[in-house]
């Protein structure tokens, strides 16, 4: 999508090539009963236990004209994808088991591919939207390691100083700690991320949205505010939009289009972090 446009409801970024004074309507989903698999490989056991089906239909526009009746604008998108590299495209592979019953196969390098994924596109978005001190900070700390070979931790960005707010795929709760402690994030930056894993599951591309309508329901919306949706796929894939909020969002407004309004007083609730467990020798 042009980087003018914008957004009537939340809805993952379009196509970067579009006609002029357009629309396009988006739906992100996920559907299990596509890809449920009756075999016995615990490998593709994994995503019957994984994935909970849900969606959202968001309305993108680039007419100049919607500007005004328009929640977000969409402000940046960047896209990894690691296909080329064999570990990567076969890490969440479709395939057929044993007994020919076709089933989605999760190899024990999804965590790790997952995270290398995440750093690319990280490093590509950080000079779009981080303030001069921070890229210049990590600069130094890049030229220092890679040029003159000291021995220093990389420098990690304050990506705080960039977003109000943070919509992680909600792939699993080892995920969102990973990218919590790497990111150096809040309880209160993660709500969106972690209540939307414990009332709707992992719902695919589309917990994006459950996790945007979770802060629009808590009223935390000004205008300005900026948001960074993170996303993973297979492919493997890693998706970033950036979005910049065009009025001030009342609850009261989006009752007819969002899930948490009649139940959002309840949250959040008390949801356990992954801990690591030490088997003994």
């Amino acid at each position: 999508m042009q980087r003018r446009a914008h957004l009537h409801r939340p809805g993952q970024a379009a196509a970067p090539e579009v006609h002029r004074n357009s629309y396009a309507l988006v739906v992100s989903m996920e559907n299990i009963t596509l890809n449920w698999y009756w075999g016995n490989d615990r490998s593709m056991l994994m995503s019957n236990c994984l994935f909970r089906m849900g969606g959202a239909a968001i309305l993108l526009s680039n007419r100049a004209a919607d500007k005004r009746r328009s929640k977000y604008q969409l402000v940046h998108t960047v896209r990894t994808h690691h296909g080329t590299d064999d570990r990567a495209y076969r890490c969440v592979f479709q395939e057929e088991d044993k007994a020919g019953r076709v089933g989605v196969a999760l190899s024990k390098d999804l965590m790790a591919v997952a995270g290398e994924a995440l750093k690319t596109n990280i490093t590509t978005l950080a000079p779009l939207v981080l303030p001069m001190s921070e890229q210049i900070l990590f600069l130094t700390s890049l030229i220092g390691k890679k040029i003159f070979g000291l021995k220093m931790k990389p420098y990690i960005p304050d990506f705080k100083m960039a977003f109000e707010h943070f919509c992680i795929h909600a792939g699993g709760r080892a995920v969102l700690d990973t990218i919590e402690k790497n990111l150096e994030l809040s309880d209160w930056h993660m709500e969106p991320s972690r209540m939307t894993l414990n009332r709707w599951g992992n719902t695919s591309s589309s917990s994006l949205w459950y996790e945007l309508a979770y802060t629009e329901a808590k009223g935390r919306v000004r205008r300005g505010h900026r948001a960074w949706q993170i996303a993973f796929g297979s492919g493997f894939k890693c998706n970033s939009a950036v979005w910049r909020a065009l009025k001030d969002i009342h609850p009261s407004k989006e009752a007819r289009s969002n899930p948490w309004i009649e139940e959002i007083h309840r949250f959040p609730v008390e949801v356990p972090k992954v801990e690591s467990v030490v088997s003994s020798p």
